[in-house]
This record gives C-alpha cells, sequence and structure tokens, in this order.
C-alpha cells in the first residue's frame, strides 16, 4: 500500500517512481509555522499537513500543502482573511515546492548535513525559483528536515490594503520541520 501511495506521490509531483534499487523517503505531516510580525500586530498559524517525497539516489524532492490546513490565528475573521483576501485558498488551493538538492547526501550514514533545496515555490499561483537553506539529519530510516526562509508578499502578488499595512508584515517568516521515513522497495 505504501508503494503505490509513494508512486502516486511522485507521479503526482512529477518525479520518476522509486525502482527497485533504492528507497525514497516520504511525510505525510510535516510542519509549516509561519509568522508576521508587523508593528501592530503579530499573526502566527501553524499547518501539521505538509506532504513530501524525497528521493536521495535522484536528489529530488516535492512538497505540497493545502492552503486551508493553517490553524492557530487570533481569531476566525483572521483566518478567514487570510485564506480569501491573502492566499486566495479556493483558487490556489496549495503551496508546493520542488526540484533538487544541490550537494551530495550519504543517506546510509547517520548524520547532518546542511544543503541548499533550488527549486521553483509555487505560491498564489506565482511560481518563482528559490534556493533554500535547510538541515538534513540522518537517524537510521529516517530524514529530519528543517528550514527556515522568508517571503516576500510582493514576490507572489499578494497584496495587502493600506488599511491594514500595520498589521501584517511585507516579509513573512517560515519555518518548516518534517519527518521522512523510508520507504521498502
Amino acid at each position: 500500500m505504501l508503494k503505490i501511495c509513494l508512486t502516486l506521490v511522485c507521479t503526482l509531483y512529477g518525479l520518476s517512481a522509486v525502482g527497485q534499487e533504492h528507497a525514497a523517503y516520504t511525510t505525510q505531516n510535516g510542519t509549516v509555522h509561519f509568522s508576521s510580525v508587523a508593528p501592530l500586530e503579530v499573526i502566527e498559524a501553524k499547518s501539521d499537513h505538509l506532504q513530501g517525497v524525497l528521493d536521495p539516489a535522484q536528489n529530488t524532492f516535492a512538497f505540497r500543502l493545502e492552503n486551508r490546513s493553517f490553524t492557530g490565528f487570533n481569531s476566525a475573521l483572521q483566518k478567514e482573511h487570510f485564506n480569501e483576501n491573502y492566499m486566495e485558498s479556493s483558487r490556489y488551493r496549495f503551496t508546493t515546492f520542488k526540484g533538487r538538492i544541490i550537494e551530495s547526501v550519504d543517506v546510509s550514514m547517520d548524520g547532518t548535513y546542511s544543503v541548499r533545496a533550488k527549486g521553483v515555490l509555487s505560491l498564489h499561483g506565482i511560481q518563482q525559483e528559490r534556493i533554500i537553506k535547510c538541515d538534513l539529519k540522518m537517524v537510521g530510516d529516517k530524514i529530519l528536515v528543517k528550514a527556515r526562509f522568508t517571503i516576500l508578499l510582493e514576490e507572489y502578488d499578494i497584496v495587502v490594503p493600506r488599511i491594514v499595512q500595520q498589521k501584517i508584515a511585507p516579509e513573512i517568516l517560515v519555518n518548516v520541520e518534517a519527518t521522512l521515513l523510508k520507504d521498502r522497495p
């Protein structure tokens, strides 16, 4: 069953299907936390629904997150504005990041690696090539992924009305953490 799900995820993200000679690593419940620190308000939300696949043999990865899965806003109205006015979650259901890891990583050895993930971040219907620094920690049949980066709202055509510009920062801090488990071929 896991093999079928992994093949479906790989196909969905445009990666080659996993062969018998190597295994990929997957997650269905990674965490994405964002914060907007503006002069008049701090907005934070979190999702535990990050899905992804990492194929170390090909150095490829693909992650996606349903925008409506964020929780923890200061109010229900804030969540509504996030989904309807800024992310337009009905129109742009997912945020995705897919590409390649620049550095080679030996997943057979436990250890921590600082790598750069180069790929296309698709957010709010805009695709931007990004290089995001990540820490990968190999522990047995797991890869722990941590990344911290910023998103400039204007680069993704997210317009903040002037009346609330003191409440929403133009630069959003994003933290990602995920545990990817090895698929057995």
